[in-house]
């Protein structure tokens, strides 16, 4: 990230964009240009707004307008995920036909693997309120033309607002699947963000509505920690970029997942309370993320530049992550010919060769094994609820976990992680 922070902020002051922007409302450039500094596929793959580089600060954003042209202004590009813990606790059963033979449910390692089990064990066909969806589309493709406005941090009517043309863009479709009476398309992701980027549902669905006389259902599917999480969106003005809506929102899993308090309090009870380790205390809101970390880091080692690339973070939030996953023993670094990279530990490879019950009351052990969470988590047992903020930061300092000018900061990350504990009670 920080090398395209540095070669950003040399295209901005080479061809004065921020003061282009402000004076013309936007600013095109050219695949060339970018081409001057960086290969522009890598200067222009922003999937969340913290992947946006530095100089472009809290507004600025890129489109791509054709394939060698983008264009930036002062967009709202992205849309927000409604955070998992707090409101969807229900999980419905999904099931793969018994003659798949070729099929390891505990081995999905792909979002094409996820699309491709997804629609096998009905899931997307439940989710939808549909029957037989087959896909018959994925891959790039050309957008087509096509125009729209877009939100620009402005209070002004939407006529008022910049009107984009698009002229055959790349579009890529991760899955498209159609029977007699819908298309939907599909979005798929094996990592866990905190938002996501509007274009990669709006670029498809007016491409393909300007062919087919279907309804179009677009949909953003999560598949992580062995949960398929869909959330279906529709363009209420499809003339409009920021028209996107939240139509619906379920879980499937294809484990059992039912997890009870009893199965929480037997964990607390059983568990050993280790000395603190060595490690800097988490400042780590997500515990989902750093569950997605732990998978992501089964498949390869990452530099710590790379797990930002992965998340969207700044690398400085990538070591937060690492550092949470090192808290609970699950990740470590270590150095070899490309220099020092973060590993999966044997705990953590062991952690995810279990089925999901089992696997996440590890998870709440490696927590638990932790005074400050065994004690916090004797709270939320004796009275239901969370403590609160002001209690947390309390016992933080009576247990000396971190110094005074982090507490505040760092007990929102212990709340975050107490939330996820009680949420695993459906």
């Amino acid at each position: 990230m920080s090398l395209i922070d540095d070669k950003w902020e040399i295209l901005f002051d080479k061809y004065n964009i921020e003061n282009e922007i402000k004076s013309k409302g936007l600013f095109y450039i050219t695949a060339d240009q970018i081409r001057e500094v960086k290969e522009p596929r890598l200067m222009t793959k922003f999937d969340t707004r913290e992947s946006l580089p530095s100089v472009f600060g809290k507004k600025i954003s890129i489109l791509p307008v054709t394939r060698g042209k983008y264009v930036l202004g002062e967009f709202e590009l992205y849309q927000d995920i409604p955070d998992k813990t707090s409101d969807i606790k229900q999980l419905t059963s999904a099931k793969i036909p018994d003659y798949y033979e070729t099929i390891d449910i505990s081995d999905i390692r792909s979002e094409a693997n996820a699309i491709n089990i997804m629609s096998i064990a009905g899931i997307l066909d439940d989710f939808l309120g549909e029957e037989d969806m087959v896909q018959t589309v994925s891959g790039r493709m050309s957008s087509g033309n096509f125009g729209f406005y877009i939100h620009d941090f402005k209070r002004t009517k939407k006529n008022d607002k910049p009107y984009i043309i698009v002229n055959n863009s790349q579009v890529e479709i991760d899955g498209g699947f159609e029977n007699l009476n819908i298309f939907s398309i599909i979005e798929g992701k094996n990592v866990v963000y905190s938002d996501f980027l509007i274009r990669q549902l709006y670029y498809p669905t007016r491409l393909w509505e300007a062919k087919i006389s279907k309804p179009i259902r677009p949909v953003f599917m999560v598949y992580s920690n062995s949960i398929f999480r869909l959330l279906e969106y529709e363009f209420t003005e499809i003339d409009y970029y920021n028209s996107i809506k939240l139509v619906q929102e379920r879980n499937y899993s294809l484990e059992d997942t039912e997890i009870t308090l009893d199965d929480l309090y037997a964990t607390w009870k059983n568990t050993i309370i280790k000395p603190e380790p060595e490690v800097t205390f988490i400042q780590a809101d997500s515990f989902n993320k750093v569950i997605s970390l732990v998978e992501n880091l089964n498949e390869s080692p990452m530099l710590t530049a790379e797990i930002a690339e992965l998340f969207g973070f700044r690398e400085r939030q990538a070591d937060y992550y690492y550092n949470a996953c090192r808290y609970l023993g699950l990740a470590e670094k270590k150095t070899n010919e490309e220099g020092v990279k973060v590993y999966i530990t044997g705990l953590g490879k062991r952690l995810l060769r279990m089925k999901y019950k089992e696997r996440q009351l590890e998870y709440v052990r490696l927590i638990l094994e932790h005074q400050i969470f065994y004690d916090l988590f004797e709270i939320v047992l004796k009275t239901g609820e969370l403590p609160d903020k002001r209690y947390i930061k309390g016992k933080m300092r009576e247990l000396d976990v971190c110094g005074e000018r982090l507490i505040d900061r760092r007990s929102s990350s212990v709340r975050g992680w107490l939330n996820w504990i009680i949420t695993l009670v459906k």
